[in-house]
């Protein structure tokens, strides 16, 4: 085939022009590159901030699988009042108290009493939008341990409290740094990469609190002591809802990264095979002891693996992260059945158990498999000692202050349903509809 010089001139000169352009201006090549990079981070943290936004969804259907079906419209409200008061009152005050200049009770609130460029693409807004969302996780993780018996307008009053002061404060003590200035255990070297102290005990100690002033559901425990199981109404709502969380978690815990690159994919990597041995692992504990294969502690391993690789899924390898999730798996099992029938404190979906125990647990893990400082790995005990600090500090900031609040609100708003509410469902009761029409059943429990 003949090709005429006189067509392919133009290209060869427009070629030519490009080469000689970028080889005349490193500078902006450079500048050009950076930017880039940094629209493909924001780009990044913000689909993994909406990421763990779905992951309300995942919690509602959890918590409502694992529940009545008399309460259903009930949990859906509060998972949707949580996150919509949260985001309010974070923004307000929590951020500020977060990642102000001077972290804790004095932070300086950046967005709405200092002002913002609301014409910029700032990174600022990224953040904000990402922090929320993590703070809308904590809030809502309490739900589940208080359900079916508790006040809403006591829970939307909960609300505000840990989205604007309980998490913010103790987030500015571990990841202060990540914004303005530094807290004083990220100074000491506490390693929890995307939360699992920060978030999930945070939200498991406060519902530890909370079941705790609350009092167990109606015909939870008989005369002698001795607790009955309280089916929940849809397990395969509950399943949907466990793997719309396993989803949001590759925004949770990747997106922590905060940038577009390869790091993304390991985090991914050890985030999954943790949650995935977690199911295992739960799955065949729940099988030794009950000699069944028992649905509701498998998908709770899966969210026990996941809440405990949370800390260390940037610092540690692959094996590592199996191994973690196989020990979250099976304490997940033997805490549920300890709280439960031992404490006796009903938890109607296991949320001290997945994020408060479980939580403690990754944290811990820092302080054993981290490839640079972990007790396997040469580094000692130092790593391990900074670890535990941290977790107790949390328990004893989130539970303390927890039973404060729900004591006060026991006290004054009041804090649980009567008993008649309680029988006939919150959803007829405090909402005056019911999630299935028609289709209701009312029992004695």
């Amino acid at each position: 085939m003949k090709i005429k010089i006189k067509k392919l001139l133009p290209i060869v000169l427009l070629l030519a022009g490009s080469i000689s352009v970028f080889a005349a201006d490193d500078t902006a090549t450079m500048a050009d590159v950076t930017q880039v990079q940094d629209n493909l981070n924001i780009v990044w943290t913000c689909v993994a901030g909406f990421l763990v936004f779905f992951m309300q969804a995942g919690f509602a259907m959890v918590e409502a699988g694992f529940t009545r079906a008399k309460n259903v419209v009930n949990i859906m409200m509060k998972n949707l009042m949580d996150f919509s008061i949260g985001t309010l009152a974070f923004f307000f005050v929590g951020f500020g108290l977060m990642f102000g200049e001077s972290n804790g009770f004095c932070g300086t609130t950046e967005f709405f009493f200092k002002g913002a460029d609301w014409t910029s693409s700032s990174w600022d807004f990224t953040f904000l939008i990402f922090q929320t969302v993590f703070a809308g996780t904590a809030a809502t993780i309490v739900s589940g341990s208080m359900a079916e018996r508790t006040k809403f307008t006591s829970y939307l009053i909960y609300s505000v409290f840990i989205c604007a002061v309980i998490y913010p404060v103790f987030g500015s003590w571990a990841w202060g740094s990540l914004h303005n200035g530094g807290g004083w255990l990220e100074n000491m070297g506490f390693c929890d990469f995307a939360g699992s102290t920060v978030v999930h005990s945070i939200g498991g100690w406060l519902a530890l609190a909370g079941a705790v002033v609350l009092g167990p559901r109606i015909g939870k425990y008989g005369p002698d002591g001795k607790a009955h199981a309280i089916p929940g109404h849809n397990i395969a709502l509950a399943a949907l809802g466990v793997f719309i969380l396993w989803f949001g978690w590759f925004g949770f815990n990747p997106g922590s990264t905060t940038l577009g690159d390869g790091e993304i994919g390991r985090v991914a990597v050890t985030t999954n095979l943790a949650a995935a041995m977690g199911a295992i692992a739960a799955m065949m504990t729940a099988w030794v002891i009950t000699k069944k294969p028992d649905g509701s502690m498998a998908l709770n391993g899966a969210l026990a693996g996941l809440v405990a690789i949370t800390a260390p899924c940037y610092t540690v390898n692959g094996v590592a992260a199996i191994i973690i999730g196989l020990i979250a798996g099976i304490l997940v099992v033997l805490s549920v059945y300890f709280i439960d029938s031992v404490l006796k404190v009903d938890d109607p979906v296991g949320a001290v158990s997945v994020h408060g125990v479980c939580g403690l647990w990754g944290t811990l893990s820092c302080g054993l498999f981290n490839l640079d400082g972990g007790l396997f790995y040469g580094g000692g005990f130092k790593q391990l000692g900074v670890q535990a600090l941290g977790a107790g500090a949390a328990f004893v900031w989130a539970f303390g202050l927890g039973l404060i609040l729900f004591f006060i609100l026991k006290k004054t708003v009041g804090l649980r349903v009567s008993h008649s509410e309680e029988i006939r469902g919150l959803d007829i009761e405090e909402h005056g509809m019911e999630a299935y029409s028609g289709f209701q059943i009312f029992t004695n429990q």
